[in-house]
């Protein structure tokens, strides 16, 4: 069963085919944009910029900190750079360039981490980017997008040209199914989307999972639980907000990340539920674990990151709920 189905979602092309289609109609709509790419613009599919503009295209190779030196330098001489790489090895290789040449600089600088989780599946644990919004999340100056489907990839590519200042999205290798129309995605930095409504429960979810949660959402709906299911495109600047109103009107929440659950984005969801309205919670992501190569959908199964986990989650934070306890 493809990811999706279950909530009836249609599919959809690759989400790094959708980035590269983005950022190819961003640079042909906005001349100051240049592409900056780590020797895998045919994986991160940014070479689609690079045959149709290849005056604005630099291959640096496999050097990630230089890719994000010239990156930060082009920034301040007045262009937006779009700096692209896996996810892995941009903030693992990079992350010292990265936090002083464009985090602590406040340059317009835009980092791409391609790959992001685990379902780029057989490449292996080397390049699977399980950390990247934990050490991102650790300079102050960068917004964090985590794009759920091609409607909000281009939303978001777009979001990302328009805000001045550093900014990570992140891309995927597999295909995520339209949760929104084409070219109708409501996207603001900083607010999440109600993309299904519900009392009983709320699940938060970014990237893939938001398409996953959906369709624990529909399991839950045959068993008579209405979930809730927000769209966490920003990880930040969070949605106070909206997360404050998930825990009040429907008394518990379900954070589900392709991602470790340590440094992650149901951490800081935690702490905004503990300061303003406390309730039970449960998390699905990486439990502190690097995982082997196998098949992707393998992967989300033997570590737990499926629709029928979400599911089970949801159901355990109910339950909590109903017995007055977390």
């Amino acid at each position: 069963m493809q990811l999706g189905e279950i909530a009836g979602l249609k599919p959809a092309k690759p989400m790094r085919d959708v980035f590269g289609d983005a950022l190819l109609e961003l640079a042909t709509n906005n001349p100051r944009v240049v592409v900056l790419d780590g020797d895998l613009g045919n994986s991160t599919k940014a070479e689609h910029v690079r045959h149709a503009f290849p005056e604005r295209f630099f291959n640096i190779g496999i050097a990630e900190s230089n890719l994000t030196g010239i990156g930060a330098g082009l920034a301040a001489c007045g262009f937006i750079p779009f700096i692209v790489s896996f996810s892995s090895f941009l903030l693992c290789n990079a992350y010292d360039q990265i936090r002083l040449s464009i985090a602590m600089s406040n340059v317009n600088a835009k980092v791409v981490g391609s790959h992001g989780g685990i379902t780029l599946g057989k490449d292996g644990p080397t390049q699977m980017g399980i950390e990247d919004l934990a050490l991102v999340g650790g300079m102050p100056t960068f917004v964090m997008l985590a794009p759920s489907d091609p409607a909000s990839m281009h939303a978001a590519v777009n979001a990302a040209a328009a805000h001045v200042g550093p900014v990570f999205l992140r891309s995927s290798r597999i295909a995520m199914p339209h949760i929104y129309p084409v070219d109708a995605c409501p996207f603001e930095i900083g607010r999440a989307n109600v993309v299904r409504e519900g009392d009983d429960v709320t699940i938060i979810g970014c990237g893939m999972m938001v398409a996953a949660g959906l369709d624990a959402a529909a399991l839950l709906a045959t068993e008579g639980i209405e979930a809730r299911v927000l769209d966490f495109h920003t990880l930040r600047p969070m949605d106070v907000d909206a997360i404050a109103a998930a825990a009040r009107d429907t008394g518990a929440i379900v954070c589900a990340e392709e991602h470790l659950l340590q440094g992650g984005m149901g951490s800081n969801i935690a702490r905004v539920v503990a300061q303003t309205h406390p309730v039970p919670m449960r998390f699905v992501g990486l439990d502190d674990v690097y995982v082997e190569s196998a098949d992707p959908w393998d992967l989300l199964r033997k570590y737990h990151l499926t629709a029928e986990d979400i599911a089970a989650a949801a159901r355990a934070a109910v339950k909590a709920k109903k017995a007055g306890r977390a």
